[in-house]
């Protein structure tokens, strides 16, 4: 038998190897955070509390790396970074994406449940909170990815996207390491953003519209007209106009006279509301006009939505380098070098049958006096069969027929009823060819270049979808001086001159300068002012959907 004394020394080493052995609050997490991610790798699809998990290997890979240390909480309590999470998984909205996506709500039951707990003064439990800190990782490494390269794949789109998809910005496990270190996260997500300014502004937008829709409920029923309504006229639709401007802050427009006048005082909230939205300020009543007032806040925040996601697939260098930027929608091409803008003019597009493509390609020369090599299928829909109605068709619209190696051919020799037609109908250099008097190249799959035109009154209408799908522009000179200023001796005299030869002039820009075709039907003016075009060609719906989804 022991002694007493023996039996002392035996129970007090005892005590003191139960509290050596005894796992520490943190060790307990770290092998409840394990398991947890462990259990979750077995499941196909990865679940949590019946939430799919979204990103659990890089979740897993991120906690290996740290011992499974916790992020989101210290000694068994949420800290303030997981309560800034919570609160930016909330802001999300305004970059045009849905919180629920993210697991909010499970998210939002568990902190409830640790709040509870810490309020009763009850012990928290372990694996509560690594369930919560698994979720909440797997929801920031999702949000950072679709802040970053966008939710939707564009490439899986209806419409052609030919754009490369864009690096990731930063390793978002860094990004949420360097969160934990500073203890400020909203400043991480933030490198995350598109560098436009058009992104910022979309997001402000979104709150501003969303506090206007609280205000005043008017029908929104579409304003209808068959003609442009013009100053002193009378319309019965001139009421719904004044109460649109009226809701966006145009309060003169309700006036004091007979509402259905088109009167001066209307006229002038007409101008400035014309003004404001970027559409030709001259008080007519035309259909961009019309279709700006048609749309409620809830339509131009699905807009703003669908644009900030499209901001988000573009390459930065488009934004921060120099670039030439054409807008479909907006029917404009902006030159710019970072933040200064070079250049602007209006722009002709393809129509809804012929339409631009979205892609980018370096511009890498010009060519003055060019000739219009006419698409084989513009010249068996169109050419031929006019040239088969009108014997002068080619002398009148100044075109000939060549062979495969460029030659011209006597049109005796033409069989004009070949399937197919084995030859090149090109019109010759000169004032009335279709491509003017200079065209811009970045050679591409689309056969989709810049070029002058003859019909130089359609830049006159608001919506200018008339070509084939390539881009006419309305001041190709000034574009031809601004390309090649620095290169020697192309004064603006010389480039006047080989405008106006009958030979072409192929002539290499010093350096190639990437040329990005774009779809936005919101952005923002270089002095901050949204703008709103019409989706002429109806592509807004399908992103605007897959990001509900």
């Amino acid at each position: 038998m022991y002694s007493n004394s023996q039996g002392g020394k035996r129970a007090f080493i005892l005590f003191l190897l139960f509290f050596i052995v005894q796992p520490t609050t943190g060790q307990v997490f770290q092998e409840e955070l394990r398991l947890t991610l462990e259990k979750s790798t077995q499941e196909s699809p990865a679940m949590l509390r019946g939430s799919r998990l979204l990103k659990l290997g890089e979740a897993y890979q991120f906690y290996a790396h740290r011992n499974f240390d916790p992020i989101w909480s210290a000694e068994g309590r949420l800290t303030e970074l997981a309560y800034e999470f919570c609160f930016e998984l909330r802001q999300s909205l305004y970059d045009g994406l849905q919180p629920a996506t993210y697991h909010l709500a499970l998210i939002d039951s568990y902190v409830a449940t640790v709040e509870k707990r810490e309020a009763a003064k009850e012990s928290l439990v372990p694996k509560e909170l690594a369930e919560l800190e698994l979720l909440m990782t797997d929801a920031f490494f999702a949000l950072a990815e679709d802040l970053d390269l966008g939710l939707v794949n564009p490439e899986r789109l209806a419409a052609k996207w030919s754009i490369p998809r864009k690096r990731k910005a930063l390793e978002y496990d860094s990004l949420l390491t360097q969160a934990w270190r500073t203890a400020e996260l909203r400043s991480q997500l933030a490198l995350l953003y598109p560098k436009t300014p058009s992104y910022s502004k979309g997001k402000l937008l979104l709150r501003q519209l969303e506090e206007r829709a609280k205000g005043k409920e008017i029908n929104w029923k579409q304003i209808k007209t068959d003609r442009v309504l013009r100053p002193g006229e009378s319309n019965a639709t001139l009421l719904q106009v004044r109460e649109r401007l009226a809701f966006w802050g145009y309060l003169e427009a309700l006036g004091r006279t007979d509402a259905k006048i088109y009167d001066s005082l209307l006229v002038r909230q007409v101008l400035a509301f014309q003004e404001e939205k970027g559409i030709k300020a001259d008080g007519i009543l035309g259909y961009a006009t019309l279709q700006a007032l048609n749309e409620s806040p809830a339509q131009l925040m699905d807009k703003i939505k669908v644009n900030l996601e499209r901001m988000r697939w573009i390459p930065e260098h488009f934004f921060k380098g120099e670039a030439i930027l054409v807008n479909v929608p907006s029917f404009e091409l902006v030159y710019h070098k970072g933040a200064d803008t070079l250049f602007t003019t209006k722009v002709i597009v393809g129509t809804i049958k012929h339409q631009t493509p979205v892609f980018t390609a370096p511009l890498s020369y010009l060519v003055f006096s060019p000739y219009w090599n006419i698409p084989p299928s513009i010249a068996k829909n169109e050419t031929l069969p006019a040239i088969r109605k009108n014997a002068n068709y080619l002398q009148r619209n100044n075109m000939e027929v060549v062979n495969t190696a460029g030659h011209p051919l006597p049109l005796s020799q033409v069989n004009w009823n070949a399937k197919p037609f084995p030859y090149l109908i090109r019109q010759k250099p000169g004032e009335s060819n279709a491509l003017g008097q200079v065209k811009f190249m970045f050679p591409n799959p689309n056969n989709v270049y810049l070029h002058d035109t003859p019909a130089k009154q359609l830049f006159d209408q608001d919506l200018r979808a008339f070509s084939h799908g390539c881009i006419r522009m309305a001041q190709p000179r000034v574009f031809a001086e601004l390309l090649l200023k620095n290169s020697e001796g192309w004064t603006s005299e010389k480039v006047g001159l080989a405008m106006g030869q009958d030979k072409e002039k192929i002539v290499n820009l010093p350096y190639k300068i990437p040329v990005g075709i774009f779809y936005f039907t919101f952005w923002t003016e270089a002095d901050g002012k949204p703008r709103f075009f019409v989706d002429i060609y109806k592509r807004d719906a399908e992103v605007l959907e897959l990001l509900r989804r």
